[in-house]
């Protein structure tokens, strides 16, 4: 709540209305914890985030995996009492990380060269710094470092990181440029990195490094609002071979640097002026990063911002809602979440770097990149399909140059800064692609297809060729078997799903008669022994000794066969038949629900902690997100509204500690933002959603072709938490779904709330959710 007034009182001062939605927006929440979040300044989906580093600590140390830099994902973590600078890449809300490029960090008194540690931060020029002095907001950071009382000031234009420093009057002024610091860093990430002091005031470089961006070039322009007076560097590894070079002193003054572990410093008058600085960045050339640089940072540190903010505020309003300034504040920061990434990932001019290494122009569409796809197809892009489908089109479009361009001929994974990832299981790139299809994006289709058939028949992927053959992965074979399984055959469906929508729409055909089939593969998983989905060996027996509530050893990735076991969101009432019917599929999700699941089960879990849960269920990790909606298919629609605002009371609060679990590029934001609405998008490749429950009295959306959506439910309340009916356009709904084209045309929904849940409302098939089978 500080943190809140904080952000608040910032926009009071520069002149930003109480009403603004921006003004709502809190970064420092999901600082702290699990959330992984930065608390720096950005353009909504920019390139650039330039955001504090808190601490150096490695990815690996002689190739050994430290664990501690898992707290350090978006470069901060709260409870960190120094700062090493400011770098301008980083992921929002990761569960593993990358970037932390192009880091600065102001600097007064004697030269250090080197960061210094938490421990010692007087060896090294890192600075302490205090929260009272931090002031977050959307477009916005501030901090004074407070051992040489510097106050810095940062906002960014998608391309353009912009510093503004205050020395006291009198200290010298120098800035350290950092070419050595990476987030997840190791000795030999970077492969090599350059700066050319092109005038007085300019310089332009580039690095690049070898992290989860495999060979992730970082073009840069920078721009100092005074002279530089003097400036050198360092390498901090001697290099092997300096050729002729040697004869030159090229340590002072020389304004062609170059190394593996290169730091360096520049130095200004102590004129009692700020000093301001624009940092461009681009993937493609020194060039590209200078007009970049040339077309976003034209003005004042104050028009950029103010700039930014009218950005933050145009995107942000597309939601008015009411409710008090706490639920405000977590709306409006989920909806912030999910406009970071994915990012831009192009000049001005449309040029961008290809997966292929190659120069491409990006011809009618906006290329994009960071596309944590195991998380973000389940709510992320369908949220950005229904209220930016200009953007999720040239995303989606996007994913298909990805897959024109890589050797593998696949949609991406998890792509990064040009880069295939390769995190996490599936082929999930595929439902974001057919979900646009299915609901009306404008998309090629025939590069889509041919896009989706490749991917979901690589046999690079982990057992996808016996998968294929046998209809399950083998666990002989695969750690994951159970989870891939299940991964691929939803994957699959959603081919089918795409092609169907296409053929009954435009009369285009193609045979996708094999993905009908492989989505029912799931049912190859489920031991009815047992009544749990198991990972089974090659010669067709299950896991013997299965242990539901275990995430480690038990054929799942990231998660315990409880949770998966409800991982086929497109055929829901074939589900309920393989795991012994209604009755049993209700009682599990009420175990689920209510279990006191040991720490012993996921105490050794980085991506799974006590904070994450409900019960049993794990909020904190994706797979399970559409799980308390799958009441919706039983003989007890009501229990989904009984459980939804404990999840979002506990999950989601307007605290630096405030998430549960990895953000996950906008995913888990993404689920609040559908869930206070009251309807959520269970199967990604369906153009429905499932009604649950709204969280807040009133919500008005606007969409993208100007209709407005309303969402009323003025006596709802922790108590009022159930639905007793539903009207909408003032006639009543029975219905438990509400579908893409109906939401599109724009509606009034009004739930009338009760402290008592209706028990018959939604039993009638007709008004039940799809399922592939019955």
């Amino acid at each position: 709540m500080k943190n809140l007034l904080l952000s608040v009182s910032l926009l009071f001062a520069i002149g930003a209305s109480a009403q603004d939605a921006a003004s709502y927006v809190n970064p420092m929440i999901g600082t702290a914890g699990m959330g992984h979040c930065f608390p720096g300044a950005c353009a909504p989906f920019g390139i650039v985030q330039l955001s504090p580093e808190t601490d150096t600590i490695p990815h690996s140390v002689n190739g050994k995996y430290t664990g501690k830099v898992y707290e350090y994902c978006s470069g901060y973590q709260y409870e960190d009492k120094t700062i090493v600078g400011f770098s301008h890449t980083h992921l929002s809300g990761t569960g593993h990380s990358d970037l932390g490029d192009i880091m600065i960090m102001p600097q007064t008194g004697s030269l250090v060269l080197n960061p210094g540690t938490a421990d010692n931060p007087d060896a090294g020029y890192r600075q302490r710094f205090s929260h009272a002095t931090e002031k977050a907001s959307a477009g916005y950071y501030e901090v004074t470092l407070q051992d040489q009382n510097i106050r810095c000031q940062f906002t960014a234009t998608p391309r353009v990181g912009v510093h503004k420093y205050t020395f006291n009057k009198g200290d010298n002024q120098r800035i350290i440029l950092d070419m050595l610091h990476g987030i997840y860093n190791y000795d030999g990430k970077v492969l090599w990195s350059s700066i050319r002091v092109e005038d007085e005031y300019t310089l332009t470089g580039h690095r690049i490094t070898n992290g989860w961006a495999r060979e992730n070039y970082t073009y840069f322009a920078i721009r100092f609002s005074k002279p530089i007076k003097n400036y050198g560097y360092k390498d901090m590894k001697k290099a092997a071979y300096y050729g002729f070079m040697r004869k030159l002193n090229i340590y002072q003054n020389f304004p062609e640097i170059a190394g593996r572990d290169v730091v360096a410093y520049f130095e200004f008058d102590n004129d009692d002026q700020n000093l301001e600085i624009e940092v461009a960045l681009s993937a493609v050339s020194h060039d590209g990063a200078m007009a970049n640089l040339k077309a976003e940072a034209n003005g004042t540190f104050d028009q950029l911002y103010a700039n930014t903010l009218n950005s933050w505020n145009n995107e942000l309003e597309q939601i008015v809602c009411e409710g008090t300034d706490e639920q405000k504040s977590m709306l409006y920061t989920s909806f912030y979440h999910t406009m970071i990434n994915p990012s831009i990932y192009q000049d001005v001019n449309g040029d961008y770097r290809g997966l292929d290494g190659n120069i491409h122009k990006a011809n009618g569409f906006t290329n994009y990149t960071v596309f944590s796809l195991w998380d973000t197809y389940r709510a992320e892009h369908p949220l950005l399909q229904l209220l930016k489908p200009q953007r999720n089109r040239d995303m989606v479009v996007s994913m298909i140059r990805h897959q024109q361009q890589n050797v593998h001929h696949i949609l991406p994974i998890w792509s990064l800064m040009g880069n295939e990832g390769w995190c996490m299981t599936g082929y999930h790139a595929v439902p974001v692609v057919a979900d646009a299809i299915v609901k009306g994006a404008d998309v090629p289709f025939n590069e889509a297809w041919k896009a989706m058939d490749k991917t979901a028949n690589c046999d690079y992927m982990p057992s996808l060729k016996a998968y294929k053959e046998k209809g399950y992965c083998p666990y002989d074979r695969d750690g994951t078997a159970a989870s891939n399984t299940l991964e691929y055959c939803y994957d699959d469906f959603t081919i089918y799903a795409a092609a169907k929508a296409k053929a009954e729409k435009t009369g285009e055909k193609v045979d996708y008669s094999q993905y009908y089939n492989r989505a029912l593969n799931y049912r190859n998983t489920i031991d009815k022994n047992v009544g749990f989905a198991s990972p089974r060996y090659d010669n067709g027996n299950f896991k013997a000794d299965l242990d539901p509530y275990q995430t480690y050893n038990e054929g799942f990735i990231e998660g315990n066969s409880w949770n998966f076991s409800f991982s086929a969101p497109h055929d829901v009432f074939g589900l309920i038949n393989c795991l012994g019917g209604d009755k049993v599929f209700v009682s599990k999700l009420d175990q689920l629900f209510a279990m006191d699941l040991p720490a012993k089960y996921y105490e050794d879990n980085e991506d799974i902690e006590a904070d994450c849960l409900v019960g049993g269920y794990v909020h904190g990790n994706e797979p399970s997100h559409h799980i308390p909606y799958l009441y919706a298919w039983t003989s007890q629609p009501w229990k989904t509204q009984q459980w939804m605002r404990t999840i979002m009371n506990k999950m989601y609060k307007p605290v630096v500690r405030g998430l549960g679990g990895n953000d996950d590029c906008g995913q888990m934001s993404a689920w609040y933002i559908f869930s206070a609405m009251g309807f959520y998008p269970v199967c990604p490749g369906v153009a429905e959603y499932v009604i649950g429950a709204p969280y807040l009295p009133y919500m008005k959306v606007t969409l993208d072709n100007g209709n407005v959506l309303e969402i009323k439910a003025p006596k709802v309340s922790d108590k009022n938490r159930y639905v007793k009916s539903v009207k909408i356009n003032g006639k009543p709904y029975s219905k438990l779904f509400i579908t893409h084209d109906d939401l599109l045309k724009g509606a009034v929904i009004e739930f009338e709330m009760s402290a008592t849940p209706n028990k018959k409302r939604g039993l009638n098939p007709a008004d039940k959710p799809y399922s592939l089978t019955k």
